[in-house]
């Protein structure tokens, strides 16, 4: 089977074959570190957590670099309002940031870079472009002169002139040449971090720092680039217009991957417009399994409107699964005599894990793979109903549920919505109670019991292997 993703630089899917055989580079935008990180960033994350996993998975040895962004206005000016230095600052929100993407089980990454470790690597960039006569030299800084690189606007589809109408996030200084250009080196004012250069003491501009890192870990080319598609312009463009007049070599990166915007009630979540929902006051509440299975429901290119009624099916989707391996765990475990049947379920399985893979070589497409394993979840289901399941069986499912997870992180072999009885005393109390009742035939007593629990907000099932609670929606 061969892996497919669509390029953002191409508009259309390729095959995916890396520079280097089975070695995978790949670049993912990360944070600037002046605030807790959103859900809408979690979005990001996780989706590249899933492709660099997919990709192990598939044989190929990935290094996976993210940049922190510890130098920016943004943190400046937070880190001015809380009387603090910018680095303190950046130091707290980059040790939380960590504990986040921990927390989600983002386990992927090779390499967190940070850009005030790589000052003499933009540094080295900046003169380059000097050079080269693209970058020039006004009153506050080091500016990239657009014009000079006929490339540029490739990734975005955008000329110079519409790059210029189009001037969001980009910097503002009255002597630019062209309103499209960007700063390389921004000059310090007072009280504000600053390093030496050529130029005299300043701090690097938003776009280097990332050319700079990737050059120093992976050279001038390299695989995949990622990040939220709100980077495709003006930061993206910017990157390739660096590397690209720097090194004349072409492209920078082979692949470009983005992820689409999580939104609320159809606007982007962001934190200008005070509509975001941090991570960690997600987790106050849900589960990570939980923000993953939303994430990865959806396509990563695919928006997310992120809802209530979202989340709620989201668990839903979780509960089907976990009832389930709670069933397998209980036939797994049983001391029950039965034959050796090994491998009576073995062509569905590898159909079940064919199918799956299948989907993802199809640029990643995780609702599609969901919608297999959901497949495969109601057949076994079915089988468990007719008492077909052996023990062995059993194991063989919940190792292929254990894959799945290795690439989804989605806890399909650790979630159990049903109660474990040791975990509440006083559901143990009323359901040993009931059994006893149950036993003594005094089936209204053992039913009154059943109201009680249900109260509490569970029902239960009586299996052959003892009863089971299930957690009402």
């Amino acid at each position: 089977m061969m892996l497919r993703v669509y390029n953002t630089l191409s508009q259309k899917k390729e095959i995916f074959r890396p520079r280097e055989n089975k070695k995978v580079n790949l670049f993912v935008c990360g944070p600037t570190v002046y605030d807790f990180s959103h859900i809408g960033h979690a979005r990001t994350y996780i989706a590249f957590d899933m492709i660099a996993k997919y990709l192990k998975e598939k044989g190929y040895k990935v290094f996976y670099l993210q940049n922190i962004t510890d130098i920016d206005d943004k943190i400046i000016k937070r880190a001015k309002e809380k009387n603090i230095t910018p680095k303190q600052l950046a130091r707290k929100f980059e040790k939380e940031y960590y504990k986040d993407m921990k927390a989600l089980g983002i386990t992927s990454v090779s390499k967190y870079a940070r850009a005030t470790d790589y000052i003499q690597e933009i540094i080295n960039q900046v003169k380059k472009l000097i050079e080269k006569g693209i970058a020039y030299r006004i009153n506050d800084g080091i500016y990239y002169d657009i014009t000079k690189f006929k490339d540029y606007g490739k990734l975005s589809r955008r000329t110079v002139l519409q790059a210029e109408d189009a001037v969001s996030r980009i910097d503002e200084a009255k002597e630019k040449r062209n309103k499209g250009d960007f700063c390389l080196w921004k000059f310090s004012k007072p009280g504000e971090p600053k390093w030496k250069s050529p130029w005299g003491w300043g701090r690097p501009g938003w776009h280097i720092e990332d050319t700079a890192i990737t050059q120093k870990h992976f050279g001038y080319q390299y695989d995949i680039h990622g990040g939220a598609r709100d980077l495709i312009f003006p930061h993206h463009e910017a990157e390739i217009a660096q590397m690209e007049a720097i090194s004349g070599k072409k492209p920078m990166a082979k692949y470009w991957l983005h992820t689409g915007f999580l939104t609320v009630k159809g606007k982007k979540m962001s934190k200008s417009l005070g509509n975001f929902i941090t991570i960690r006051e997600f987790l106050k509440h849900n589960s990570p399994q939980i923000l993953r299975m939303l994430v990865l429901k959806n396509h990563y290119r695919s928006p997310i409107d992120y809802s209530e009624k979202e989340i709620n099916q989201a668990k839903k989707e979780l509960q089907r699964i976990a009832e389930l391996v709670g069933k397998l765990k209980d036939i797994a475990s049983s001391k029950k005599k039965e034959k050796k049947d090994l491998g009576r379920l073995k062509k569905l399985i590898q159909k079940t894990k064919k199918d799956f893979e299948k989907k993802m070589d199809n640029d990643f497409n995780t609702p599609e793979a969901l919608a297999v394993i959901f497949g495969f979840v109601n057949k076994i289901n079915t089988l468990i109903s007719k008492n077909k399941l052996k023990k062995e069986d059993a194991k063989k499912i919940l190792d292929l549920f254990g894959w799945f997870d290795k690439i989804l992180g989605i806890g399909l072999t650790k979630a159990h919505y049903r109660v474990r009885l040791s975990e509440n005393i006083k559901l143990k109390d009323l359901v040993e109670k009931r059994e006893r009742l149950r036993k003594e035939r005094k089936w209204k007593e053992a039913d009154k019991i059943r109201e009680r629990i249900k109260k509490l907000g569970y029902i239960i099932e009586d299996t052959k292997e003892g009863p089971r609670l299930k957690k009402i929606d």
